[in-house]
């Protein structure tokens, strides 16, 4: 039995009826008393001391009642440490029933408690800074809110988003980003007082309340103080990163009636900053001017879309002209904002091309359009999910390693994968895109130059381009039989691809002519409303299963009656 105390992580012992240890085992010795101490006759205050028999006593009395004990406390071990344990008295009873004495079972628990202290910690404080996230900073902004209507005062919200904080990242590594972080954190502490909060929201976006404002102006002079505060350089390893800021101020009650609509209004002024030049403050104003409060409500809610769940996919299928099988999809983005609406790609893909949100959007479209694909496969539809990249995500350092990610995660083979990219951003720097689509073609994905014949391709170049498919430009395919120019380009595009063994699709197909014209030419595969829409995922299975049920090619509708 004592080999078997002796190697369990509790610490055991046995106390009689007068507070004399009859048993303990080698862990609570060397925890309370020393390795190889004797303890068998000894009192409590003998071999703790009488401070630790003072609180450890009443506990035993109700234990000898016959009443089972369970609680925390801090001891000091031997070595003087102070150390939290969770304690279990258990009454010891004899035959009769009669208590006779105490089990005592004692757990250290410290390291668990630590590890509890640290999630609690990080799930209100950031990790890099140790300021306030965005949890804390909401319930802090609440009260502050709430108090100042009390008192009749204002509370002031400071947005602050660093200015080309991405770069500082790409170019010097995301440690010395962090210490960007840090560095900005130190001097915003520095030009307030200890009563403001300031709070990393995330990324390059931290915020300041400003409790009891008495007018407009004192926020705005706090604002200014920040901007000049961020003019000097600042000193990471020895070396000086200059980082500049854009600020937007809003009040409660007099720009925002709630919490809520002072962070969006807030932010409206922040991104006005940003479209004023940057490195300058911008209080918020009801009406921006003509057309600037949608764009700027627009990139507000962009870069809340993912988190908020607003994104979404719609699925385009490709089909083969001489079979009208569907080979696979297109993946294609769509915004439903609760504000703005549905909102058209047209309009949000350059600005977020323009503002860089591009970059974590396009992670979020290939890392959902794999998982569907995978998806689709386990149910026996083992199609080629088509992905467009954006040039700034062509350009990313990390671009293979999150397509590996990405296949990892979904499950996806790797040729079941279609990257789609434009022939003006392999052109742009095109040695740089060999050396990238030559990763990406070694990973084992798909690689398709979309519109083409829209840019500048040189032959020479396309040879040497390691990709499997052109895709011929909507823009040829609509006026084919109006246009004789178009039918040339299209014809060219098709024949030069038969040439170097590529395949080629065409979209934009939305009639049968189009449709006839292209088989004729012995175009691969095409997509278009003449076959389908884009779809949402559920709908774009229903359409699978239908075509199947109709024979597997989908009969003369589905081939569109080629």
């Amino acid at each position: 039995l004592r080999l078997v105390t002796d190697n369990v992580p509790a610490m055991i012992a046995y106390t009689d009826a007068e507070f004399r240890y009859r048993y303990a085992n080698r862990g609570f010795v060397e925890f309370y008393i020393g390795a190889g101490a004797a303890v068998e006759g000894k009192t409590i205050g003998e071999l703790q001391g009488e401070q630790a028999q003072r609180e450890i006593r009443p506990g035993i009395e109700r234990c000898l009642a016959g009443e089972l004990i369970h609680f925390e406390a801090k001891r000091r071990n031997v070595q003087g440490e102070e150390r939290e344990v969770e304690v279990t008295l258990i009454p010891h009873r004899d035959e009769t029933g009669c208590v006779q004495g105490v089990h005592t079972q004692v757990l250290d628990i410290t390291e668990r408690k630590r590890a509890e202290e640290r999630i609690d910690y990080l799930a209100q404080y950031d990790a890099v800074t140790g300021l306030p996230n965005r949890r804390l900073f909401n319930d802090r902004l609440a009260l502050a809110v709430a108090r100042d209507k009390r008192l009749g005062t204002m509370t002031a919200l400071l947005l602050l988003d660093l200015d080309r904080f991405k770069e500082i990242n790409e170019t010097l590594g995301q440690r010395i980003g962090d210490e960007v972080l840090r560095a900005v954190t130190a001097r915003l502490r520095e030009r307030l007082r200890e009563v403001d909060t300031v709070a990393r929201l995330g990324g390059d976006e931290f915020a300041v309340i400003i409790e009891s404002v008495a007018e407009k102006a004192q926020a705005y002079r706090v604002a200014e103080k920040i901007l000049e505060a961020m003019a000097e350089p600042l000193e990471i390893e020895g070396e000086d990163v200059f980082v500049t800021a854009s600020i937007g101020v809003a009040l409660c009650p007099a720009d925002a009636d709630s919490s809520e609509h002072l962070i969006k209004n807030a932010e409206l002024a922040m991104y006005q900053a940003k479209l004023d030049g940057r490195n300058a403050v911008h209080h918020y104003a009801p009406d921006p001017g003509p057309g600037r409060g949608v764009r700027l409500g627009m990139e507000s809610g962009l870069r809340r879309a993912i988190e908020r769940d607003e994104l979404l996919l719609h699925f385009q299928p490709k089909v083969d002209i001489k079979t009208g099988v569907i080979t696979g999809a297109e993946a294609l983005l769509r915004w439903r904002n609760p504000d703005l609406g549905v909102v058209s790609p047209a309009d949000f893909i350059p600005l977020a091309e323009e503002t860089g949100l591009i970059v974590p959007i396009g992670e979020w479209v290939l890392y959902s359009a794999c998982a569907q694909a995978s998806a689709w496969r386990r149910l026996g539809w083992p199609l080629a999910m088509a992905v467009n990249l954006s040039a700034r995500q062509f350009r990313q350092k990390n671009l293979c390693e999150m397509v590996e990610l990405a296949l990892s995660d979904s499950g996806l083979a790797a040729g079941q994968l279609e990257l789609e990219i434009t022939e003006s951003m392999i052109m742009h720097r095109a040695e740089h895109a060999i050396t990238t689509l030559r990763r990406l073609r070694d990973i084992g994905v798909l690689l398709s130059v979309d519109d083409f014949g829209t840019g500048y391709s040189s032959l020479s170049y396309l040879k040497r381009f390691p990709v499997h498919k052109l895709k011929v430009d909507q823009s040829f395919v609509r006026e084919l039989h109006h246009n004789a120019d178009d039918a040339a380009i299209v014809r060219a595009v098709i024949t030069l691809a038969q040439s170097l063994n590529l395949r080629t699709v065409a979209e934009g197909v939305e009639n049968e002519q189009q449709l006839a014209y292209l088989a004729g030419l012995h175009c691969d595969e095409y997509q278009g409303y003449h076959f389908s829409k884009p779809l949402p995922a559920a709908e774009f299975l229903s359409l699978l299963q239908a075509k199947q049920a109709a024979g597997g090619r989908g009969g003369a509708a589905a081939r569109g009656g080629v």
